[in-house]
């Protein structure tokens, strides 16, 4: 195959030894086939490689890259996500943390993987993301995008949040509680999964809603339109906090609304692999398919 001249950015948790060293071996195999490889300017200082060109973060997305590739656990891809969303530039995990959801490789892949960003050879599939816009008194105060989830937690452990859900522009239900998490089927496996909801597949376009311990009888999670807007109106009471992807926060206040789309750009995500998400979920999660026969021809 046909091998040209590729840019990559490595993004790395640089607080795990695994990941430095992957990140080491990766960069000299790229570097060594004259790829040009990049690094985030903190990093870079910590990687230590030969070849590799720190560059701002600031700077970073509007770079001419080919590829984004995260090296650590799933925080670490959502961090280069920041990254590579804004240009539409596609973004390789490779796991070098503990379930690493998201992650399409893994430490021991990393001689193919190489081998396959410099021979362009991947498939990109994009990812759906939200969008968030938080209103005061009728005007937008903050806006924000997750790949995961959009949540609204408390900000005061002893005090519960009051607030009102509006799907459409209807009001649906009021809720005492701890939040909630609005996800992408991307983030079905991720908060929203530990907090109740259930696992969506990544080819299904949905919002999820997920109540966090909320004190009603109607709490159960729910999956709507992905063209739908919903609406999160935080009535009396303490402050709340907005995450996204549990990186980015906004202070809330009583009487704020806070309006979930589907995001306008999603994330493109590379895929090596040509496993069914069935086959991710056994792996990841570990499930008991013991037993299992398959379809009997007749």
């Amino acid at each position: 195959m046909t091998r040209r001249s590729r840019s990559v950015l490595l993004v790395v948790h640089t607080g795990r030894r695994e990941a430095v060293a992957a990140a080491r071996d990766l960069a000299a195999r790229l570097v060594k086939a004259g790829a040009d490889v990049r690094a985030l300017a903190p990093e870079a200082d910590r990687l230590q490689c030969d070849g590799v060109t720190p560059v701002l973060p600031d700077d970073a997305a509007g770079s001419a890259l080919d590829l984004v590739v995260a090296l650590g656990g799933d925080g670490t891809l959502l961090r280069a996500a920041e990254v590579a969303r804004p240009a539409g530039i596609p973004l390789l995990g490779v796991n070098l943390g503990h379930i690493g959801f998201l992650a399409e490789v893994d430490r021991s892949d990393l001689e193919a993987t190489a081998e396959r960003i410099l021979t362009d050879s991947y498939d990109v599939e994009e990812r759906m993301t939200l969008d968030v816009a938080v209103l005061r008194n009728g005007a937008e105060t903050a806006t924000g995008w997750a790949l995961n989830d959009v949540t609204v937690e408390k900000a005061a452990r002893q005090r519960m949040l009051d607030l009102v859900v509006e799907v459409d522009g209807r009001p649906l239900s009021r809720w005492g509680g701890d939040g909630i998490v609005c996800a992408t089927p991307t983030g079905s496996t991720a908060y929203a999964f530990s907090a109740g909801g259930p696992v969506v597949w990544p080819t299904v376009q949905a919002l999820l809603l997920v109540p966090l311990s909320a004190h009603a009888l109607f709490a159960r999670p729910l999956v709507v339109s992905p063209d739908s807007c919903v609406a999160i109106e935080l009535l009396t009471g303490p402050g709340a906090v907005l995450f996204c992807d549990g990186r980015r926060t906004v202070e809330l206040q009583a009487r704020d609304r806070i309006e979930v789309r589907r995001g306008v750009q999603p994330v493109k995500l590379v895929r090596l692999r040509t496993a069914p998400f069935t086959d991710r979920l056994v792996e990841k999660f570990r499930l008991p398919v013991r037993g299992w026969r398959g379809p009997i021809d007749d």
